[in-house]
């Protein structure tokens, strides 16, 4: 029987004559099919060694040169019967029976096959696309769990036809019409009414929940596979297909739910120094996100951080209607939902772990609708400048609190999360955090500056009747340095390269001699600090380049007067932490000022002005990043007379940072590793105003 259909089927080949007999070995195939489930005894034998894929494969090759035959778009007689008598529909009962065993495999192969070698538009038919919502609505099924490469090819194949004509969407993911809105359109040979029917919109199996079912899979090329697939439906720029998405898809909810599943499997245990040594990851390449070195959650971390790189990525390219709505959906579910409320717990293990995830989460997001709402979700509204007695943002206050917090791993922490949003490119950060208090320049003086016989840049109008001069706030500076020379009324001091190498000068003299030793054990010198320094600067400026800042400062006179100066939140948690470099652990004060050192490289004129100028008059009651290490170094010239032979002790705890010698501990090891990292920050500040230069323009 089989020999003389096969060579039926090759006669009708080669002579390319009657239709008929196409048809007539068409639908042989077809009862060969159906008449396996009447006379087969055996229910356990598999498809595969059954003559049903080759059955299969001989109808696809049928209907493939059947269409060469005929004209375009018009339908052959083969295809006309396995539409009249709904092939497809039987084919996927068999596949949901999975009988014999491995059917739907099949099934799925036929289907991929014929949508994606058969150039005539099937999708249209409500007896293909409904078939087709069927087999999409056991994917995943566990009778199925077998079938993850021919769902992927399956989903494939759908998905370049709707990259073709994404009016398909509609009916992929609703069984709409696409061609009067009301009806399916009605196959040859279909009985009237027939098309009028409706299946449900199945919200619990569609193309979308397929798709993201893949996206799980344990096998990466699959997973792989069906990521690209949302990405190039999400992309699709016709409005209609991206409403559909939103609409219909139940896709962004299936997305959030599953970052914070993911995000649950992570271990509380997870270290913020492994989490943030991890780097950013790849969806396209998990293996390398990990780094190097292994610790407890990292599957787990690389998993969650991967997929949020993907999110990142489709939002990115998504429609606006649809990254609005992804974008909406993380923020409900995930921001809120979960990493508001561990945040505000009260277990330090706990905060810990949540504020490293965080600060991973912000290291791996780009795309601008999650980027803005996780930065308003973490800070708020920020136009008018802070004053002491408003009522807080309450997750940014605690956020900024905990920067000053009892424990040191909790400071630590929160000032890691804070080094990454100021890396983050959205203005919105540095406007909310530091220059909505800066606008005006309300921390200068306004009127006649106060006389200042000793020459220190920051007067305390409290003390200053009654201080009798300090030798250490002036020791060892160069007499046109230090705020020597006299300052201009109403402002900083005039621009030019001269004034840039003076303000290099003061800070690279304002730590006392005493109290240097780099210049003893480095051999990179002072070329490396600037080598740095610019790599950071123009970081920082092509971060701002769209962000229309002024070249220069704001005249004065265009300044609305302000009240007491507040410098905000932000910024007095850092100078209070900077005030107490020599009392706070080693790693610490490296975060501190890292932080400082990154807001210094930020080309706002104010921002320049304001952590960059030492000659500044300032305004009664305010200090600057400068007066405020003046003020260490005074206590820091008065704690090196009462410790005896502090230069070599010195030297030695420098020594023993780099690792040149063993790592014993000494007495004020504390003070002696703050005075390292004083001097290092002093020069990274120097070269920070080197490469940056002056702002232009008059102040």
């Amino acid at each position: 029987m089989l020999s003389r259909l096969g060579a039926l089927l090759q006669q009708a080949v080669e002579t390319r004559e009657p239709s008929v007999d196409l048809l007539e070995a068409f639908t042989e195939h077809w009862k060969g099919i159906t008449g396996y489930y009447l006379e087969a005894t055996d229910e356990s034998t598999p498809a595969k060694q059954t003559d049903i894929p080759w059955r299969l494969k001989q109808m696809l090759d049928i209907l493939v040169y059947e269409e060469k035959q005929h004209p375009a778009g018009e339908a052959g007689p083969c295809l006309e019967y396995l539409l009249q008598h709904k092939v497809l529909e039987t084919l996927s009962t068999l596949g949901k029976a999975e009988y014999p065993p491995g059917m739907r495999q099949q099934v799925l192969l036929f289907f991929s096959r014929v949508l994606g070698q058969v150039q005539h538009p099937l999708l249209h038919y409500l007896n293909v696309h409904r078939p087709v919502q069927k087999l999409l609505q056991l994917s995943g099924h566990p009778l199925g769990s077998g079938t993850e490469k021919e769902e992927a090819q399956f989903a494939a194949v759908l998905c370049a036809k709707i990259q073709q004509d994404p009016t398909l969407l509609a009916y992929i993911l609703e069984g709409k019409s696409i061609l009067n809105g009301r009806k399916a359109q009605e196959q040859p040979g279909t009985p009237p009414g027939e098309g009028a029917e409706h299946p449900p919109a199945r919200r619990d199996g569609n193309l979308v929940t397929s798709l993201v079912g893949l996206c799980k899979s344990q096998a990466s090329r699959v997973a792989l596979k069906a990521r690209e697939n949302l990405l190039l439906l999400t992309g699709l720029p016709q409005e209609a297909a991206a409403a559909c998405l939103v609409r219909s898809g139940a896709l962004c909810q299936l997305l959030a739910e599953h970052l914070c599943h993911l995000h649950g499997a992570v271990p509380p245990c997870a270290h913020p120094d492994d989490v943030l040594a991890m780097g950013r990851a790849s969806w396209r390449s998990p293996g390398d996100a990990g780094g190097a070195g292994d610790f407890a959650g990292k599957e787990s971390l690389v998993a969650f951080f991967c997929w949020l790189d993907f999110l990142d990525e489709l939002v990115a390219g998504a429609h606006p209607l649809v990254a609005g709505a992804l974008g909406e959906a993380v923020e409900e579910k995930f921001f809120r939902g979960v990493l508001q409320p561990q945040l505000l717990q009260m277990s330090e293990l706990a905060v810990l772990s949540a504020t490293a995830v965080l600060s991973g989460t912000v290291r791996q997001l780009r795309a601008p609708p999650l980027l803005q709402r996780l930065v308003f979700f973490l800070l708020g509204p920020g136009g008018h400048p802070e004053t002491p007695g408003d009522p807080p943002h309450p997750l940014r206050a605690h956020l900024i609190d905990r920067c000053d917090h009892l424990s040191d791993e909790i400071s630590l922490a929160s000032l890691r999360l804070f080094e990454e949003l100021l890396r983050v490119p959205h203005e919105e950060v540095v406007l909310s955090l530091v220059l909505r208090n800066l606008q005006a320049r309300g921390y200068l003086q306004r009127g006649p500056p106060v006389p200042d016989e000793h020459g220190a840049p920051e007067p305390d109008p409290e003390e200053e009747e009654e201080e009798e001069e300090d030798p250490y706030f002036t020791d060892g500076f160069p007499e046109n340095g230090f705020g020597m020379g006299k300052k201009p009324q109403g402002g900083s001091s005039p621009l030019g390269k001269g004034h840039v190498s003076e303000v290099v000068s003061s800070f690279l003299c304002l730590v006392p001699e005493e109290a240097k030793t780099s210049s003893c054990l480095e051999e990179g010198g002072y070329d490396t600090y600037v080598h740095d320094a610019l790599g950071m600067v123009q970081a920082s400026r092509s971060r701002a380049a769209s962000w229309g800042w002024p070249p220069a400062p704001r005249p004065l006179d265009g300044c609305p007067p302000e009240g007491q100066f507040y410098e905000g939140r932000f910024l007095k948690v850092l100078f209070d932490r900077l005030a107490r470099i020599l009392d706070q652990p080693y790693s610490l004060n490296l975060q501190v000022t890292s932080v400082l050192s990154l807001l210094a490289a930020f080309p706002h004129p104010h921002l320049h002005e304001y952590l960059l100028d030492p000659y500044l008059s300032l305004a009664p009651g305010c200090r600057s990043l400068f007066s405020v290490l003046v003020r260490v170094i005074g206590d820091l010239m008065q704690r090196i007379q009462r410790v005896p032979h502090f230069r070599a002790k010195l030297l030695l705890v420098r020594q023993q940072l780099l690792g040149l010698v063993p790592g014993e501990q000494m007495e004020h090891a504390t003070l002696f590793k703050g005075v390292v990292v004083l001097e290092e920050f002093c020069k990274e500040l120097a070269a920070i105003a080197l490469v940056k230069g002056p702002p232009e323009g008059p102040p």
